[in-house]
């Protein structure tokens, strides 16, 4: 066995980050910290929005055409913004090509900031789903890992009666976990 393979078999970093170096990358350097950056949370209500039917290669890879369309997630910028703004976005940038889950992004901008507003930041309102401490799950495999929680359903619910789209029950979850509000990463993983 050559070092490289022996490495790769005693390597305990969650499976999903294992099929591509641009996953690895994001797993090791972001996935499961705590963010409390309000322009950081909305990214990712975007790309987490963005994602749901894809994999999340596919938005990663797409990242910096994000960055660049929704104009480095300037929230107040954004909410200015309606579906006029679509067709320009889908034919200039390199985004997911849908155009509910684009306009989503000015609407959602809307509503975060209300919740600013309301909370003094959209980590205030964010951050209340976990009493304002990440949870630290305790998986030994993949499939232990859930797709949903009672925390993610009462955020989806929220976001939702407040006029966020693409904030369904699973969305949420894995926006929970992206951000460090739950530590999924498994048992033995070095980011743990």
């Amino acid at each position: 066995m050559t070092l490289a393979e022996h490495i790769l078999q005693s390597d305990t970093t969650c499976a999903w980050a294992m099929k591509h170096p641009l996953e690895r990358e994001y797993h090791d350097a972001e996935w499961g910290k705590p963010v409390h950056d309000d322009k950081t949370l909305f990214e990712f209500l975007t790309l987490e929005g963005a994602q749901a039917g894809l994999s999340w290669i596919t938005i990663l890879r797409k990242r910096e055409g994000y960055r660049q369309a929704f104009e480095d997630y300037d929230i107040k910028r954004l909410a200015q913004y309606d579906e006029a703004r679509v067709e320009p976005i889908i034919s200039q940038f390199d985004v997911v090509k849908h155009r509910g889950k684009i306009a989503s992004v000015f609407s959602n901008a809307r509503a975060a900031l209300a919740l600013q507003q309301e909370f003094g930041s959209l980590d205030k309102a964010l951050w209340q789903f976990v009493d304002h401490q990440p949870l630290m799950n305790h998986w030994t495999t993949m499939e232990d890992v859930p797709v949903s929680t009672d925390q993610s359903r009462a955020m989806s619910h929220f976001l939702k009666k407040r006029g966020f789209k693409f904030v369904g029950e699973t969305i949420c979850y894995s926006f929970m976990q992206a951000m460090g509000m739950v530590n999924d990463h498994l048992q033995g993983c070095p980011c743990k």
